[in-house]
């Protein structure tokens, strides 16, 4: 079996590559090259799944980045067991046909409790008195305290939230180098996700965004000219391509307005929830399901759908056949946004009612994807005092929350997960040999395929 490595450049697109991108250029222009047909939705959780099974959300069950748990009644976004994943990995079939394969999995999502041989992903400390300490997982545990030991303790805070850097993109690059060099595994998987953030605050922006191009080029020349010393197949991918977006739509508002959302007040302060209600969304970037706990309802959610701005395509029954979506965990309706909207996850109509989590990064509490955690208030002008003041009360031990995320979803400029009109905003798949990619473009299925015949050499 050949040594690969297989470089995740999220949100990474042709339209990207150029002037900003000198070292992913070459490669492109040395290597071979295909647009991926994205899979629906194109989102991280959905996609890397796809890749890793080469089947569709129908078979892996990775519906999204999050759905509704429906024997526990609960939304729950970026779970982390890889047994939620339905359908047999690359991983698995490599090792059946040789016992020698190893692979390491360097932060792709579903990392925890598969059969790779060595794995690193985020997982935060969760102290008793509710501190969030920045941390990582990894197997065999003891990598974990050597790649800390040597390079800092993974930076958390930088890979989410208004302070995401190149940071956690630049760890991610070194462990996985570090990694390689411990146990030299046959297949290595790596995730940059440095493009992902700032592309969806400012959009396809380049006078903003250059520099963050070219901060994810250096990392990806660092790895290259690594894997290319270790005689490897080097491949690069992305997921999704990010397009501009400048309308947000909030669907369980509008089921609240026809009563059909439950509500709990706590505190003052109102949850969604969502075992009580007759229906309610769940929001996933430019995607949502919607659950209808009263089956009774679906001809009037549609009526309404169908009179919501933003809503492109409205699919239920047999249509989520043809987009690979029939499964249990998915919604009874799925919709899709046009080209310039996104799906929030609000439901309060009034801001001084809102969760206490709302003004937080807290993805795990909240029953959809919140881009805006990635955003301060820009008319905040004491935004960074604020955040200065709140950090040197929890050093002196006092409680305190970083309540510092905006309600104002328009601030979100970019976002993903329908397919993109322009090709050249679809995700890609570029490898170091000229031969591997034949043609103009494949479907999100078929990287599995070209993954494998990578590290078979075929």
């Amino acid at each position: 079996m050949k040594k690969t490595a297989v470089i995740n450049v999220v949100g990474l697109t042709k339209r990207l590559i150029g002037e900003h991108t000198p070292f992913i250029a070459s490669f492109l222009e040395n290597g071979s090259f295909s647009y991926v047909n994205p899979v629906i939705p194109a989102v991280t959780c959905t996609a890397q799944s796809t890749y890793l099974t080469g089947k569709l959300p129908s078979e892996h069950g990775i519906v999204g980045n999050g759905w509704y748990f429906k024997d526990e009644c609960e939304v729950k976004f970026w779970r982390q067991s890889n047994k939620l994943v339905e359908a047999p990995k690359l991983w698995e079939k490599l090792k059946a046909q040789n016992p020698e394969f190893t692979c390491a999995n360097m932060f792709w999502w579903y990392n925890m409790y598969s059969k790779v041989d060595y794995s690193v992903t985020p997982r935060p400390n969760y102290l008793a008195d509710g501190r969030k300490i920045p941390d990582c997982y990894s197997h065999p545990a003891s990598l974990r305290d050597e790649l800390q030991n040597e390079l800092g303790t993974f930076p958390l805070f930088q890979f989410w939230g208004p302070k995401t850097s190149i940071k956690s993109s630049r760890w991610i690059a070194d462990a996985a180098i570090k990694t390689d060099k411990k146990y030299k595994p046959t297949l290595n998987l790596i995730y940059l996700p440095h493009l992902d953030y700032n592309i969806q605050r400012h959009g396809l922006n380049l006078d903003i965004i250059k520099t963050d191009l070219k901060e994810i080029d250096d990392e990806v020349k660092k790895l290259v000219t690594y894997f290319k010393s270790q005689n490897a197949e080097i491949v690069l991918l992305s997921e999704y391509g990010i397009t501009n977006v400048s309308r947000p739509i909030h669907l369980n508002r509008i089921f609240r307005e026809n009563n059909l959302l439950a509500i709990r007040i706590e505190r003052g302060l109102e949850l969604l929830d969502a075992g009580a209600s007759k229906v309610f969304a769940v929001a996933d970037h430019q995607i949502a399901h919607i659950y209808l706990n009263d089956s009774t309802l679906k001809n009037k959610v549609i009526s309404l759908l169908e009179q919501t701005k933003g809503v492109e395509k409205i699919l239920s029954g047999e249509e989520l056949t043809g987009y690979g979506l029939q499964h249990d965990r998915s919604g009874d309706i799925i919709v899709l946004a046009d080209k310039d909207s996104w799906f929030t996850y609000y439901f309060w109509l009034d801001d001084a009612k809102a969760p206490d989590y709302a003004r937080m990064v807290d993805i795990h509490k909240k029953p959809g994807y919140d881009p805006v955690e990635m955003l301060t208030d820009p008319n905040d002008r004491l935004v960074t005092l604020k955040v200065i003041w709140k950090l040197l009360k929890k050093k002196l031990g006092f409680r305190t929350v970083l309540n510092i995320i905006p309600l104002k979803a328009e601030l979100v400029k970019g976002a993903h997960g329908r397919r993109p009109e322009d090709i050249e905003d679809w995700p890609v798949v570029i490898s170091s040999n000229k031969n591997a990619l034949q043609l103009n473009e494949i479907n999100a299925t078929d990287v599995y395929t070209v993954l494998e015949k990578h590290v078979t050499n075929n």
